[in-house]
């Protein structure tokens, strides 16, 4: 036989393409020829495949193999076809069953000794495959955990190219696919919660209730306030009182870090959403996503279904503070290139941080301060209004007093994350026939329309802050939406003034600060 074909994937960001790797074998001068539109990376496979070849007793160097990578109007991109090519030669060279191989994706690097390695994305891949209707994919070794979490796909791992064609050879057209080593099984939710508790932090009852509100109803969080007064560990421990993702979300999260690389030890599903916090000298690129080459998600994507933690926010740089803006919106962000437009998710809470000025003692007094008024007021204007007006909560961290250590810690994580659930719950039940489930993803068009409407009695304070120019119609629509959630923990059906006043007290005291 002179030809021979398998499958593989593909991927653009987290989207893939289901390709057809075919070898053809023609008479002619030895060569080894890769068309199909394969990057750097892709297009060196040739060179590795023959020597994994000969690594198992089988020498190409004599043969004028031509292998397509179909459709060949999409780019490849990665070493991860190197298997692929590798099964695709031996199925044209009756190495293998032709039509056992055909329909079964691959995935790999190889070795020049044979051996094959782990590949990023294998997650996504697997994903893309499935959706495709492939159901048997063989993978590295240290790539089976992840493949493992996708439902309804029989997952191969190999070890060697050797192990493979060993095995492919035994194997009948017809009969269940045997390839492989036994597949560890992925966890399943219910891991080990995170060691930070909301009890270490001391007083600070009002930015403790803000952070209730940001996890009840998905809202975003900006901590105003002096170094040591506790934004940081406020921040951190947001998370702790979120609830538990889904096994769905979970292999979102899962399916952007295996982009990155991700680990064995990384892979499992207890749940508890990502914490991300980038330093302030990141670029845009990696805040946002982006790259030279390969296009990378960004610390945005990162925390999906997650926590950005944005300390110091005001030392940013301004293109990346800019750029958050469109995905806070949208729930997900597009990197365009000459070539393409890659799309990655990036529904993620924001939570931003900063002093009041740059040697942060300017709060309050400002007792100690240094800082002229021109800088203090630069300071916090590198947050720009348009990015602030798509923060809901604004919040003042004063000073921790001496009375505030006597008195310790508030409640544990643990009883904040009932209520937290409770209201979500609410919300859950509130937004069923929609495709929304927190306050924070409803439209505010939809909560000025019936039946969600609230009576001029409720709404009177923020009206008159809209008509004064206190609000724009953006900020309106956020405050509606934390005067829900305020009912919502508190147990009430709708909202009432006092609700939607403490809504836009919380919104404006960041503002008043600045």
């Amino acid at each position: 036989m002179t030809f021979g074909s398998t499958r593989s994937v593909t991927l653009e960001g987290l989207t893939g393409a289901v390709v057809e790797v075919e070898a053809h074998l023609s008479g002619g001068l030895p060569a080894f020829l890769l068309s199909g539109l394969p990057d750097t990376a892709c297009s060196q496979a040739p060179s590795r495949v023959k020597a994994a070849a000969a690594s198992i007793g089988r020498s190409l160097q004599q043969d004028r193999i031509t292998v397509n990578l179909s459709p060949a109007s999409i780019p490849k991109n990665g070493s991860g076809f190197d298997l692929p090519i590798a099964v695709s030669v031996a199925a044209a060279l009756d190495l293998v069953p032709a039509e056992v191989v055909r329909p079964v994706v691959h995935l790999g690097e190889l070795g020049l000794d044979g051996s094959v390695r782990t590949v990023r994305g294998v997650l996504p891949a697997v994903l893309a495959a499935a959706r495709a209707g492939c159901t048997d994919v063989v993978v590295p070794v240290a790539n089976a955990a992840e493949a493992a979490l996708v439902p309804d796909v029989r997952v191969h791992a190999v070890r060697h190219l050797a192990d493979l064609i060993a095995a492919y050879a035994a194997c009948s057209p017809g009969d269940p696919l045997r390839v492989g080593v036994a597949v560890p099984a992925a966890q399943e939710a219910g891991g080990p919660v995170a060691p930070p508790d909301l009890a270490d932090v001391v007083g600070q009852e009002e930015p403790r209730r803000a952070l209730e509100l940001a996890a009840a109803g998905g809202h975003h969080l900006f901590l105003l306030g002096p170094p040591g007064s506790g934004k940081t560990m406020l921040a951190e421990r947001l998370v702790t009182i979120m609830p538990r993702l889904t096994r769905e979300q979970s292999i979102d999260v899962l399916a952007v870090r295996s982009l990155l690389g991700v680990t064995a030890a990384e892979l499992d599903l207890a749940g508890v959403p990502p914490f991300v916090a980038p330093h302030h000298s990141a670029t845009q690129a990696a805040v946002i996503g982006g790259g030279s080459g390969v296009v990378r998600p960004g610390a945005i994507s990162q925390a999906h279904h997650g926590v950005l933690f944005l300390d110091e926010a005001p030392e940013f740089k301004v293109g990346a503070l800019q750029a958050l803006r469109q995905p806070l919106e949208s729930g997900h962000v597009v990197v365009a290139r000459a070539r393409s437009a890659v799309r990655f998710p990036a529904r993620f809470q924001l939570v931003m941080a900063a002093n009041p000025c740059p040697c942060g003692l300017g709060f309050g007094k400002g007792v100690g301060c240094s800082c002229s008024p021109k800088a203090k007021r630069g300071y916090l204007a590198r947050l720009s209004g348009p990015l602030l007006d798509r923060v809901d909560l604004q919040v003042e961290v004063p000073a921790v007093t001496r009375s505030s250590m006597v008195t310790g810690g508030g409640e544990p994580s643990a009883a904040v994350a009932e209520r937290v659930a409770r209201a979500r719950a609410a919300q859950a039940e509130r937004w069923a026939a929609t495709p929304w489930r927190l306050n924070s993803h409803v439209p505010g068009a939809r909560l000025r329309r019936t039946p969600w409407r609230l009576p001029s009695s409720a709404t009177v304070d923020i009206d008159r802050a809209l008509d004064r120019g206190a609000l724009t119609l953006r900020g309106y629509d956020r405050v509606l939406r934390v005067g829900w959630t305020m009912a919502d923990l508190a147990g009430r059906s709708r909202p009432g003034r006092d609700d939607l006043g403490q809504a836009l007290t919380f919104r404006s005291q960041g503002a008043v600060a600045a």
